[in-house]
């Protein structure tokens, strides 16, 4: 009896006792409260949000209009005149307010992301459509029907946009977009038509900060490599720690070179013809690099040897655009080639070659342009299908050194806050520059975007449903809201300038600068079509957006309790040591 209820006791553990680890085990996790807000009083506050992002962005639109002061958590306060920094900038403490903020940040991050420029004038579209979408959407009007009346207006829109579009002519032209774009400053267009005439359409421009008061143009002539000498014996300009050769034979290749027997044949075909080579490997060590270094000490033969640039399949991509642009072929271990059997008519010509500790530029005049041109192509079809900001920037560089064109624009200033202003004004003209280039200009000040408001009716005519007509005429008032606030902010009464524009030619538009009406392509009031063209879809992309929106849900504040226990030291709260 004993021992069966000494078993019982070890061996049968009670039902709460076994329920114990069970419940240990069980993770329990709680949800934030969220705050729900549903119809007009949603879109309401989400409006006042948009609305204060629109007025702060608003007041830098045209030629005369104002700075804005950004506070910094640390250093000087910010002065700046671009609308995607201003709107980056905002953050609303209610969050439904927020909420609408952030929807228009949206437009002015796309528009910039697309186009580089017109990020103001995007917002302030967006503000308008979405302003008088929701008067219309309160009255009873089906939000579903007028977005599709808007996207109808857009798309119909954008293809007069293309056809009124014309070619930028000459280097004036360009002048004029980019000071238009920086805020009508002729010195920083003067600047970037004389870089882009260097460069070319497919060149690079980067900005840098200058050292000095100026702000001047530098440009880099022939391809430059971010890869220095391997060994510094290679130096024949020991006053300036460079390599300089002329008339240099080039060998390309992706193999590590390390024995002497790779490279003993071709040197020998390299002294008979007495030029001086420069090899570009994956790497050269051991045997093969002291034969080199020897040898060049000894005046035997003028060398220099540096790593291939880039990383991975990068690297082949490098490679391969270095063997065209020196006429060579590219030696690759893919395709069972050895360095060992390289002949002198597989290396390419640079006419000048400059090896520094940490770069390389090679001017070459051996390239065939056909074969230039096709792998320029091939690069833009990848830059077209890529999504990756740092591949677009990397083929972007590709494509630049290949047409042997990158211009640096080094940015001075007297003070920081001028210098951080100066860069981005410099930004916005070079985006804008490359966008005329690539898609045409339309008159500027606002005008175009007026004069396509008044093809509206006509298309509005074609459409069978009423409330997709309400959509078209939403976007036909928002167009016009452009020019109105570049009048305004000139001092001028907006609706009368709008009023004496309607009817007009297509390039007659308002001159802020000088409060006139004429004709602003030969005024060189000129605003890129692609700029225009990416503001007007984005900002009726997000009216869409905002129109059908029904609730807002955000999460509720909780307010920190204070911890009266503890210190933030771990001492008990009053006590200090």
């Amino acid at each position: 009896m004993q021992a069966t209820s000494l078993k019982q006791f070890v061996g049968a553990p009670s039902k709460r006792n076994a329920a114990t680890p069970a419940r240990r085990g069980r993770l329990v996790t709680r949800a934030e409260a969220k705050d729900i807000i549903f119809d007009n009083a949603s879109r309401k506050k989400m409006q006042d949000g948009i609305n204060k992002v629109a007025d702060a962005v608003a007041v830098t639109l045209g030629p005369r209009g104002r700075n804005v002061v950004l506070e910094q958590s640390y250093g000087v306060p910010q002065v700046i005149n671009d609308g995607v920094s201003i709107a980056r900038a905002i953050e609303l403490e209610d969050p439904v307010e927020n909420a609408g903020a952030q929807l228009i940040k949206e437009v002015a991050g796309r528009t910039n992301d697309s186009a580089g420029d017109g990020t103001t004038t995007a917002t302030v579209l967006a503000r308008e459509m979405i302003h008088y979408g929701l008067q219309n959407v309160t009255a009873g009007a089906n939000p579903i029907s007028i977005k599709r009346g808007i996207d109808k207006t857009c798309d119909f829109l954008v293809e007069k946009l293309k056809e009124f579009a014309r070619p930028v002519k000459g280097s004036s032209e360009i002048k004029s977009v980019a000071a238009i774009s920086a805020g009508n400053d002729d010195e920083i267009g003067q600047m970037i038509a004389d870089a882009l005439d260097k460069v070319g359409a497919d060149g690079v421009l980067a900005i840098e900060t200058s050292n000095s008061l100026e702000t001047t143009v530098d440009v880099q002539e022939g391809m430059e490599i971010d890869r220095g000498y391997i060994s510094p014996q290679f130096v024949n300009n020991a006053e300036r720690l460079l390599v300089e050769y002329e008339n240099a034979l080039v060998l390309v290749t992706d193999m590590k070179i390390e024995n002497v027997k790779d490279i003993i044949p071709l040197l020998e075909q390299v002294t008979r013809v007495n030029r001086p080579l420069l090899i570009i490997a994956e790497d050269v060590a051991g045997e093969a690099l002291a034969t080199l270094v020897v040898n060049k000490l000894r005046g035997i033969i003028s060398v220099c040897a540096i790593k291939a640039p880039g990383f991975g399949e990068r690297r082949k991509a490098l490679l391969q655009d270095i063997a065209i642009v020196t006429g060579a072929e590219f030696v690759a271990k893919d395709l069972g080639m050895k360095v060992e059997q390289t002949t002198l008519e597989q290396l390419g010509t640079a006419r000048k070659v400059t090896v520094a500790n940490s770069t390389t530029t090679l001017i070459a005049d051996q390239a065939n342009k056909d074969e230039i041109k096709a792998r320029i192509a091939q690069i833009k079809k990848e830059l077209a299908e890529t999504d990756s900001v740092y591949d677009t920037e990397k083929l972007s560089e590709r494509i630049a050194k290949l047409a042997g064109g990158v211009a640096v624009i080094k940015v001075g200033a007297a003070t920081e806050a001028e210098l951080e202003d100066r860069k981005l004004r410099i930004e916005d003209a070079k985006n804008a520059t490359f966008a005329a280039v690539e898609e045409g200009i339309v008159p500027g000040g606002g005008a175009a975007l007026l004069h396509l408001s008044e093809l509206v009716p006509a298309f509005k005519e074609t459409l069978t449903h009423p409330e997709e007509a309400i959509g078209a005429d939403i976007v036909m008032k928002a167009l016009r809201s452009p020019c109105r606030m570049i009048a305004d902010n000139a001092g001028v009464e907006g609706e009368v300038i709008v009023q004496r524009l309607l009817g007009k030619d297509f390039e007659v538009g308002y001159n802020a600068m000088y409060d006139r009406v004429e004709n602003l392509i030969d005024a060189g009031v000129l605003d890129p079509a692609k700029v225009t063209r990416s503001g007007l879809t984005n900002a009726c992309s997000i009216a869409g957006i905002m129109l059908t929106t029904q609730a807002v849900m955000t999460e509720q504040k909780r307010e920190k309790k204070p911890n009266l226990g503890m210190s933030a030291g771990g001492m008990p709260a009053g006590l200090t040591m």
